[in-house]
C-alpha cells in the first residue's frame, strides 16, 4: 500500500535539499519549521548558506540546547564556528570548534566520524586564520584517517582547507591541486553549494599561479551561479577575487559589487567591514 508522505517527511526533504542538495537558493519564507532537531540544523544551515546569519544563529541557539545526541550536537557547533569564521573571528570560531570536538568523542560510527572531521577541518581553518600554518596542517593529518567512514562532504571541505594553507603557505601548484580535487569530488555530490565553493576555490588558485585572465573566467562562471542560487556569501567573496584579478573595467565594477553584497549581508547579521574600512 503507497502512503503519503506526512507534512513532517516532505518539510525535512525541504530543508535537507536547500542545506544540502539541489535547491540551495529556495526562499527563506519556503522554508518549512523544523520538525525536530535535524531539521532545525539543515534550516540553519540553508540559512547561512544564503547569508542569512541572524536567522541561522537563532535556529543553531536552540539547536545547542535541545539536540541530545552527541554527533548533532557536535555539528551543531561546527556550524555555529563556520559562522563566526565566515566573518573573520577566527578566535572565536575555535572555542566552538573546540567544543564539537569534544562532543563527537561521545558518538559511534559514521557520526562519529562526521563530527570528528568536521570539527578538525574547522578547527585547522581557524588556526589558518590565526596564522599558525603549522598547527592547520597538523589538525588535517588527524582528519585523513576520518574521511573513510564520513560523508564525502567531509573530504571536499578538507581539500578546501588543505588548499586554503597551502595559498596562505605559498605553496600554490598544491592549492591548485587540492582545489582541483574538490571540484572532482564535489561534481559527484547533490550539494550546489559544495560545487559553487570548490569552483571559486580552484579560481583563486588559478589566481595564485600567475593565470589572471583564467582565474576572472573561472570567477564570472562562480558568480553566474552564485546569483542563481542565492548563494550571497560566496558570491560577496567571487566579487572580492575578480576585483583583484579581472581587467580595470570589471574589476572597479566587481569590487562595487562586493560593497553592496557586504551591507547586504550586514543587514541579515553578518558582521563584514565596509570595504577600505
Amino acid at each position: 500500500m503507497q502512503t503519503t508522505p506526512s507534512p513532517a517527511d516532505i518539510g525535512f526533504e525541504i530543508l535537507a535539499s536547500t542545506a544540502f542538495g539541489p535547491t540551495p537558493g529556495r526562499a527563506a519564507t519556503e522554508l518549512p519549521e523544523p520538525s525536530d532537531p535535524v531539521s532545525r540544523w539543515y534550516r540553519a544551515v540553508a540559512l547561512a548558506g544564503q547569508g542569512r546569519y541572524a536567522a541561522a544563529r537563532s535556529d543553531l541557539r536552540i539547536s545547542a540546547r535541545t539536540a541530545t545526541d552527541p554527533g548533532l550536537r557536535s555539528l551543531v557547533e561546527s556550524t555555529r564556528g563556520s559562522l563566526l569564521r565566515q566573518l573573520g573571528s577566527h578566535a572565536a570560531a575555535a572555542a566552538f570548534d573546540g567544543r564539537a570536538a569534544t562532543l563527537a568523542l561521545g558518538a559511534t560510527g559514521v557520526a562519529r566520524a562526521e563530527a570528528l572531521a568536521d570539527a578538525y577541518t574547522g578547527l585547522a581553518a581557524d588556526a589558518l586564520g590565526t596564522g599558525r600554518l603549522a598547527l592547520a596542517r597538523t589538525l588535517l593529518d588527524r582528519v585523513r584517517p576520518l574521511l573513510t567512514d564520513a560523508p564525502p562532504r567531509a573530504e571536499v571541505r578538507w581539500h578546501w582547507v588543505r588548499a586554503e594553507t597551502a595559498l596562505a603557505g605559498g605553496r600554490a601548484s598544491e592549492a591548485l591541486r587540492d582545489a582541483g580535487r574538490a571540484v572532482e569530488l564535489a561534481a559527484a555530490l547533490p550539494s550546489v553549494r559544495h560545487r559553487v565553493k570548490s569552483a571559486l576555490l580552484l579560481a583563486a588558485a588559478t589566481a595564485a599561479n600567475g593565470d589572471l585572465a583564467k582565474s576572472a573566467e573561472l570567477a564570472r562562471r562562480v558568480d553566474v551561479d552564485c546569483r542563481e542560487n542565492a548563494l550571497l556569501p560566496l558570491r560577496w567573496a567571487t566579487a572580492m577575487l575578480l576585483a583583484g584579478v579581472a581587467a580595470p573595467a570589471r574589476a572597479r565594477a566587481a569590487a562595487d559589487e562586493a560593497a553592496d553584497h557586504g551591507a547586504r549581508l550586514r543587514a541579515w547579521g553578518g558582521d563584514i567591514a565596509p570595504l577600505g574600512a
